[in-house]
């Protein structure tokens, strides 16, 4: 077997974890149960939003020409009819020189066109004050002037955040639509692994990758199911990845990627399906694996944790989007860098790094410490085709 990885470009490998992600499942939940779920099918204005002229302040609802020239010194004198109820099936109406108070969220009367802000305005008796002009349109909302029946109001592929679900509910979305959370098995390959609550001898270390990569998966409004710690055997990590597949979506396998005659997760899931990728121009991460097993996604992470981090950001993270049918959703922030960073052209690297005041300051640390994914707040991707970014640049953060 050959120890070299033949490495493809990061943009190659998005694009092969996109094509090989399956189409998502959807299936219908209240909407008190969609919160940060992915709708499937868009949510349309069942009416018109609002579904009447209405005022957006507590004030008096007039024909605008009537204001004209209002000013503190002049105001304006309309008599005043008395006040709109809210919820009323009929505002009434005024007719020119006439006006009537309205709360916010009051229906327009017939015949008015704008509303005076009360602290514009005094009632005195039966008549009333204006001090200051009004535009015809001014605080009011007119019909449909926020959504038109039948309009899409939120597109599939949206997670639905608080506001949405507010949104969804005024436009009587009272069921949605939404993918069903793809099912990712989690496996952790190694025989120096030990399970978290056991003291590690020597030549072991605790599992992290199997709470790191579920966690990230979670985040993602994916469903993760831990297969637990497989050893360097083949035909137990055969074992593991068929059981694994036949409960899931996609499986995610850390450790044994590298070309190593003991790494056998390249040669299982060729032994079960096909493996696409064996080698990205990407650092840290460059022995990744991208195969298929059943017609499903499987994907071999480096051992060690900021590795695997990584991976999972630059790569991972565009397959879970794409069985969700959703676009990748990234902080970012822009800083100056405080240091200078070397890369090597035609590889991606990606560089921790901690943000603060406006400045990214680069995390450098060994392959394999952990120190580096605490101390820092995201990643400064150095594209392929530079040899590095020098102090002073304006950089994009990735944020963790």
């Amino acid at each position: 077997m050959s120890l070299f990885l033949e490495v493809i470009p990061v943009s190659e490998a998005v694009e092969v974890v996109r094509q090989i992600a399956r189409p998502p499942r959807s299936e219908e939940v209240a909407l008190e149960d969609a919160l940060y779920r992915v709708l499937a099918e868009d949510i349309l204005a069942d009416i018109d939003i609002p579904g009447f002229d209405r005022s957006t302040v507590d004030g008096y609802a007039v024909a605008a020409a009537d204001t004209t020239g209002a000013s503190e010194g002049i105001p304006a004198m309309l008599g005043c009819l008395g006040r709109v109820g809210m919820g009323s099936a009929d505002a009434c109406s005024i007719s020119p020189g006439l006006c009537r108070y309205i709360p916010t969220g009051g229906a327009l009367p017939r015949g008015a066109d704008a509303v005076v802000m009360i602290e514009h305005a005094e009632e005195i008796g039966g008549d009333l004050l204006v001090r200051r002009p009004v535009a015809p349109g001014e605080n009011v909302v007119f019909q449909g002037e926020d959504f038109r029946a039948g309009q899409v109001v939120l597109e599939r592929g949206r997670v639905l955040s608080p506001r949405d679900i507010g949104v969804a509910a005024a436009v009587g979305a009272g069921r949605v639509s939404v993918v069903t959370p793809p099912v990712i098995g989690i496996i952790s390959t190694g025989n120096e692994l030990v399970q978290t609550d056991r003291v590690p001898g020597p030549g072991e270390v605790r599992d992290a990758n199997s709470y790191l990569v579920g966690a990230f998966v979670a985040e993602r409004g994916c469903l993760p199911i831990h297969f637990g710690i497989v050893r360097d055997e083949r035909d137990a990590l055969d074992e593991a990845i068929t059981v694994a597949f036949s409960r899931c979506d996609a499986v995610l396998v850390s450790g044994g990627s590298s070309k190593d005659e003991r790494d056998n997760t390249a040669a299982v899931i060729a032994d079960l399906g096909k493996v696409l990728v064996h080698g990205i121009a990407i650092a840290p991460g460059k022995p990744t694996i991208i195969g298929t097993v059943q017609g499903k996604p499987a994907i071999g992470l480096p051992g060690h944790p900021a590795s695997a981090y990584v991976v999972l950001v630059a790569i991972v993270d565009h397959l879970l989007a794409a069985m969700q049918k959703t676009a990748v959703a990234r902080r970012t922030l822009h800083a100056r860098l405080t240091e200078n960073i070397p890369s090597a052209r035609g590889r991606e690297d990606y560089i921790r790094v901690r943000v603060g005041e406006g400045e990214a300051m680069p995390v450098f640390g060994k392959s394999g410490l952990l120190n580096t994914l605490v101390q820092s707040e995201g990643l400064v991707r150095i594209p392929a085709s530079s040899e590095g970014l020098e102090s002073g640049e304006d950089v994009e953060v990735i944020l963790w």
